[in-house]
């Protein structure tokens, strides 16, 4: 039993843990990260002066990246295909800083237990943000390749080399298509071959059309050919299998309202009789027969989401 001394401790404890890593968190984010080359470098006679929160948050990044050397790599490329631009070390300081304000908040709250569940859940919805900022990403990009082929095909009947096409994309396409393309252009000029960054971009993105204009531009570079004709063809398939996949997703889309009202309703159901009756719901928690039901209740549900998703989900 905590006493009252305890739990005030408990209280300013808590408190002091979310003043804290709010923030460090904040800093992080307002403040660029530190030079590599000290400032008395880069001017001298001027002296490179920080604050004690910038020392602090540039000690905290250090650590992290210390401790994550060799070992965040596929990390990493969950950032890149993300699409986010600050380093790992910074976005697992700013995981961490939330983990301790969501602990912090819980334990205020809702006591120990909500602390603990707070540190659970804050990394689990990170990770499904940027699981959803890299499907996002991806449909961006297979989105913008009717676009990417025209500036290629474009590029190339004016007279530019595929590289100087490949460029023109960098410049003139919208992210990410531009990010990935300059990527490429960056690998290419110290020294990579053009089909493995383009096939590596393929990758990141996981677009199965994309590496057909991968393949295509290979085979042409063997063979040779009017690579322009050969892109508006490979387009005009492109073009072909986007409208195949709308109308797809149109006849699929009533199947999938209907999963999601199905799953949802148990829930909805639950939360209405609790509200109105709270000790009929009681039963299903705290009777042992209730917590049978209860368990096999959300197992036949795990069991009919997943079977709905496999029903509406059409490849091809």
């Amino acid at each position: 039993m905590i006493g009252p001394l305890d739990g005030a401790t408990l209280l300013w404890l808590s408190f002091a843990l979310l003043t804290l890593a709010a923030v460090l968190g904040i800093v992080i984010v307002a403040l660029p990260s530190a030079p590599r080359l000290p400032m008395a470098r880069r001017r001298p006679g001027v002296s490179a002066g920080s604050s004690p929160l910038a020392s602090v948050a540039n000690a905290t990044t250090r650590g992290v990246e210390s401790l994550i050397r060799g070992r965040g790599g596929n990390a990493a490329t969950l950032l890149e295909r993300a699409g986010v631009k600050q380093p790992l070390k910074d976005v697992i300081v700013l995981i961490g800083s939330a983990m301790v304000v969501g602990g912090a908040l819980g334990v205020l709250l809702g006591g120990i237990w909500a602390g603990l569940l707070a540190l659970v859940v804050v990394p689990l919805l990170a990770r499904l943000w940027l699981a959803l900022m890299v499907g996002r990403r991806q449909s961006k990009f297979a989105n913008q390749l009717d676009e990417t082929l025209q500036i290629l095909a474009g590029s190339l009947r004016a007279g530019y080399s595929l590289p100087q096409a490949v460029s023109t994309v960098a410049i003139e396409a919208e992210t990410p298509t531009s990010e990935e393309f300059a990527r490429i252009v960056n690998e290419t000029r110290v020294g990579r071959v053009m089909e493995e960054a383009l096939e590596d971009a393929a990758v990141r993105t996981k677009s199965e059309d994309f590496f057909w204009i991968t393949q295509a531009i290979a085979i042409n570079r063997e063979v040779g050919g009017n690579l322009a004709d050969v892109l508006d063809g490979v387009g005009h398939t492109i073009r072909q299998r986007s409208q195949l996949r709308g109308q797809v997703k149109a006849l699929s889309a009533e199947g999938k309202l209907s999963a999601i009202i199905l799953i949802a309703l148990p829930f909805a159901l639950i939360f209405m009789i609790s509200l109105s009756n709270p000790g009929y719901v009681s039963l299903l928690f705290t009777h042992p027969v209730g917590i049978v039901l209860s368990i096999i209740a959300v197992l036949l549900l795990i069991v009919g989401a997943l079977w709905l998703r496999k029903t509406v989900q059409i490849k091809f």
